[in-house]
């Protein structure tokens, strides 16, 4: 046995670890029991057996299931038989356990049994008085010993931290939060299965990469002890997935873990997953009609229509997504017009008289009005809003705009406030490539960390001729919020980075629910 000597336990946690060494005196661990073989689940019993009624299912010549399953409900019915819930993946079933069918002894053992524990039973299927789907259990095995109890079944975790704290028991006393996260792979799934249909191919590249690049972040930096170097966990995928394109492949694209040394909200987390995308012979344009269909498409998978809500507010995905360019945008919010002529001293001037923060780095108009969209535009956009034409002063990896070349081919899709995908026509030119690069080394040292470095095994890349190319980035989590109707990017992660608790808190247990 342990030695807990410097742990403090509950009283329910201390009842439980002596029922659990009362159990191994007496030969009986199981923790002991590696395995254990079902012969159905309980959603394959309802679907088979619940059209039957009680007498029908009486009558019936019946093989007998075997099923696990964590005990979730106890109630006794009299001395000598007792109702109990099980719950496995997909839901619960009733139990319905009698001391002439297990042996004195056995029976016995059953009603020691706490909520928490989980069982493996064999049994034939029935149905109460009541009308209700259960196992008549002829035999049971205790397969793991739950020594802390549960929350109560009816107020479940109270402490929202908790709840992410402890995924494990969320996921076990919520079956809300089981299912947003199956709905969360449903929308990876059909990402996947549409993108592989039109011929694009799945592919994994580094995570510890020695450039900070492909994205305006701060990244985090590791050191490679066989190099003697550091290097950073990516801050996007872009730049090797364009190399690929390079390579000859016509569409590739990657669902896979990013790292940002950034601030957590409800929005943001350290590490967050995106799907990137990049197709050759494509421009932004053919993005923007994609994305509305990969959109309407998840929408369908999750929640069986493209009419949604989030958070209050109806939104209808099927409809044709608002198509805005940047300048306009801002010139509907604020009645400046950055369409006309004008210095960056001019443009400073008046982003100061709005009492706007104009940054050290701050060089160009692009900066100025990148600044108007953030403050006056971004939050008021309720309606899935493509917004177009960034400054190329704040895209260095976007092909500049044929017809005006202050600005680029590049979108990013805002949806209730939030950017959900950003993408371009792919800056294909390796001259113009490293003049950008040299242009972000000139923001890092004026005050930017978020700048790009100077990538030339990149740029000699382009030097090889990179078709023209049309990519984009979506992000996942903030996807799934959208479908799912999720608050908070916490809720559809399964482990979100946390703030430490005190050592209060952490020794903090729920009370176990009443038997």
């Amino acid at each position: 046995m342990e030695n807990n000597n410097d742990r403090k336990f509950t009283e329910q946690e201390q009842v439980r670890r002596d029922k659990y060494k009362k159990l191994v005196e007496q030969g009986k661990d199981p923790f002991a029991i590696s395995k254990w073989e079902n012969t159905t689940n309980l959603t394959e019993i309802r679907n088979e057996y619940d059209k039957y009624s009680k007498e029908e299912l009486a009558e019936m010549k019946q093989e007998p299931v075997k099923v696990a399953g964590r005990i979730r409900l106890f109630r006794e019915a009299g001395k000598k038989a007792a109702f109990v819930n099980i719950q496995d993946e997909n839901g619960q079933i009733q139990l319905y356990v009698r001391q002439d069918e297990l042996g004195e002894e056995e029976f016995e053992a059953f009603r020691d049994l706490d909520l928490g524990d989980i069982i493996g039973v064999e049994g034939t299927i029935m149905k109460t008085n009541h009308g209700e789907l259960s196992i008549r259990v002829s035999s049971y095995t205790l397969l793991s010993k739950a020594l802390r109890p549960l929350p109560d079944k009816h107020t479940g975790i109270v402490d929202i931290e908790e709840k992410y704290r402890r995924r494990y028991v969320d996921l076990i006393t919520n079956p809300e939060s089981k299912k947003l996260f199956k709905n969360r792979t449903k929308v990876i799934r059909t990402l996947q299965h549409y993108l592989d249909d039109q011929g694009y191919i799945e592919v994994e590249t580094p995570i510890l990469q020695p450039i900070q690049g492909g994205a305006a972040a701060k990244p985090f930096i590791s050191h490679y002890n066989a190099l003697d170097r550091d290097f950073y966990l990516r801050i996007a995928t872009e730049l090797h997935l364009k190399r690929l394109i390079v390579g000859g492949f016509d569409g590739v694209y990657e669902i896979g873990r990013i790292f940002r040394n950034e601030g957590m909200d409800t929005r943001h987390n350290p590490e967050f997953t995106t799907m990137e995308l990049y197709i050759a012979y494509q421009d932004f344009n053919y993005l923007m009609d994609l994305t509305e269909k990969l959109f309407r498409l998840t929408s369908e998978a999750v929640n069986g229509t493209t009419k949604i809500n989030y958070q209050g507010t109806d939104l209808d995905l099927g409809k044709p997504f608002k198509r805005i360019h940047m300048v306009d945008a801002v010139k509907e919010a604020t009645g400046i017009d950055f369409w006309q002529p004008m210095t960056f001293e001019e443009a400073k001037k008046i982003a100061l008289d709005k009492g706007l923060k104009v940054e050290s780095h701050f060089s160009d108009v692009g900066h100025i009005i990148n600044l108007f969209f953030e403050e006056y535009v971004e939050d008021t956009i309720v309606e899935p809003t493509f917004v177009y034409g960034h400054p190329k002063a704040i895209s260095p990896l976007a092909k500049s705009n044929v017809e005006d070349p202050r600005f680029t081919d590049r979108f990013e899709l805002f949806i209730m406030g939030r950017e959900y995908g950003n993408a371009f026509s792919e800056l294909n030119n390796p001259i113009d490539q490293y003049d950008r690069f040299k242009a972000q080394l000139e923001e890092a040292k004026a005050g930017n960390d978020e700048a790009n470095e100077m990538d030339l095994d990149f740029v000699e890349a382009l030097e090889y001729g990179m078709p023209p190319t049309a990519g984009i980035g979506i992000g996942i989590d903030r996807l799934v919020m959208l479908l799912t109707d999720a608050p908070s990017i916490k809720d559809v992660l399964l482990f979100p980075q946390m703030k430490p608790r005190d050592n209060n808190q952490s020794n903090q247990t729920n009370e176990e629910e009443t038997k």
